[in-house]
């Protein structure tokens, strides 16, 4: 349920919530674009820039501006609220941190709310696009220079993007690298590789056929916004096992139909 709730004197759904503080990081992201950063390690090869931090507060500030009693669990300041809250804001401020400070324009800011166990308010917006990609649970949506609409999932031209960064846990079993050398993916889709969930977003508005990545996806500030957003605009989402993300084994398939799962999760069942 996408609750209303008064901010001033307009009245603000969670959806625009949702909205209004994904383009907040966004503006931040797209300001500090190009600055000398410095980088917090996280291990593992994975770090933070002041971008992601800055980016987080700023999204942060506008969901306790407009809802104070809810927790938010965020990439880079973790859970913060009442710990037995029904009402979670999952925040990723800034996905594709090493593209961004590598200079190159392909990051996401995801927001999303989680009601319960259920998550379906969630924006995602393109910094360098000034688009936000948003769903209140019932529709999915665009939303650039003042005009809106409706995201329309297609598998045409058959682009699907693959997920190349770690962790593997369904590896030696599954491995996104096997799809580029299977003939049978080469003859019938054309692959990508890009590391940021903006992918996610893609698939969603008929720009990708579909998004393969594996990993644990469930309940995660990285894909919660891009999963609900696929879900609303149509799109068939499903782990590897092809059972639902929460579910299953980990991993996603993310497909703008279902002849385009099929023809994947077949080829990764034949792996």
């Amino acid at each position: 349920m996408d609750h209303r709730r008064h901010s001033g004197t307009a009245v603000m759904t969670d959806a625009d919530v949702a909205r209004t503080a994904a383009l907040a990081g966004a503006a931040i992201a797209r300001d500090l674009f190009g600055a000398t950063h410095t980088h917090f390690d996280k291990g593992a090869g994975d770090f933070a820039t002041e971008a992601d931090v800055a980016a987080e507060r700023a999204i942060i500030d506008a969901i306790r501006t407009a809802r104070p009693g809810d927790a938010i669990t965020g990439e880079e300041s973790g859970h913060t609220g009442p710990a037995t809250s029904d009402r979670t804001w999952l925040v990723d401020p800034l996905c594709g941190t090493l593209n961004y400070a590598a200079g190159t324009r392909l990051v996401a800011v995801n927001v999303a709310l989680r009601t319960g166990t259920d998550i379906a308010v969630a924006a995602v917006a393109d910094p360098f696009t000034d688009e936000v990609l948003h769903t209140d649970g019932a529709t999915a949506t665009v939303s650039r220079d003042d005009t809106e609409e409706p995201l329309k999932p297609s598998a045409h031209p058959p682009l699907v993007d693959l997920n190349l960064d770690p962790p593997f846990p369904n590896a030696p079993a599954f491995r996104a690298t096997t799809l580029l050398t299977d003939p049978g993916f080469t003859e019938r889709f054309r692959p990508r590789v890009t590391s940021t969930t903006l992918t996610l977003a893609w698939v969603a508005a008929g720009r990708r056929a579909a998004y393969v990545t594996d990993g644990h996806v469930h309940d995660s500030v990285h894909f919660a916004a891009g999963i609900a957003l696929c879900r609303a605009a149509g799109c068939v989402v499903t782990g590897l096992d092809g059972n639902p993300p929460e579910t299953g084994t980990g991993g996603l398939i993310a497909a703008a139909d279902q002849d385009t799962h099929k023809a994947l999760l077949d080829l990764i069942n034949r792996r």
